[in-house]
């Protein structure tokens, strides 16, 4: 991978406001990738293609990423920065919406990491649990969003975020299948492993 080509692919992304995996957030998630050595990754929201990209790196030899973006912007963009970061061979991106898509996929992945619409963590979860190994690992980023989630936040506009996320955390805390932990860095990140 082109690491140089990687830090331009993240400055634009920063220069354009789309919003990326955070560095710390990247660091924890890159520590977990380097321990279970996955071979096959399912991550629900592209964007840009930047964190499919950093993630490439720590998979096994023919390993894939599959990846869902319904912006049809952002899957252009995506194509672009995967062939500058020479990983094409790796990320298999699956364009529309994933509530569509998911049901659809009937693959088990080692890592299934969500970053995209909040108000649909639940209904990704129910799929993702369907589709993780025996001891894969669930990772959803942005969980306690902006701190709404553990605060009395109740604002109409990100109300069902809000409500959708607290369910989902309330879900993989209870869930005996699950070991869970809840990490403050970046915007909230929930790592659950598959008993």
């Amino acid at each position: 991978m082109n690491k140089i080509k990687l830090e331009m692919i993240k400055q634009k992304a920063l220069k354009d406001k789309i919003p990326i995996i955070m560095d710390d957030t990247l660091e924890v998630i890159s520590k977990i990738l380097i321990q279970t050595k996955p071979k096959n990754i399912l991550e629900i929201g592209t964007a840009v293609g930047y964190s499919a990209i950093c993630f490439s790196e720590y998979l096994q030899k023919n390993g894939k990423i599959d990846t869902i973006e319904r912006d049809k912007e952002r899957v252009k963009q995506a194509r672009e920065n995967i062939k500058k970061a020479e990983v094409e061979d790796k990320i298999n991106i699956y364009e529309g919406d994933a509530v569509e898509i998911l049901p659809a996929l009937n693959q088990k992945y080692d890592i299934v990491f969500i970053d995209a619409a909040k108000g649909k963590y639940p209904f990704f979860l129910k799929q993702a649990l369907r589709m993780a190994t025996n001891g894969g690992i669930i990772i959803a980023d942005n969980v306690l969003y902006k701190g709404y989630v553990m605060g009395d936040y109740n604002k109409h506009k990100q109300r069902t975020a809000v409500r959708n996320l607290r369910e989902y955390i309330a879900e993989i805390s209870n869930n005996t299948q699950l070991d869970t932990k809840i990490l403050e860095v970046g915007d909230g990140l929930a790592i659950s492993k598959v008993k």
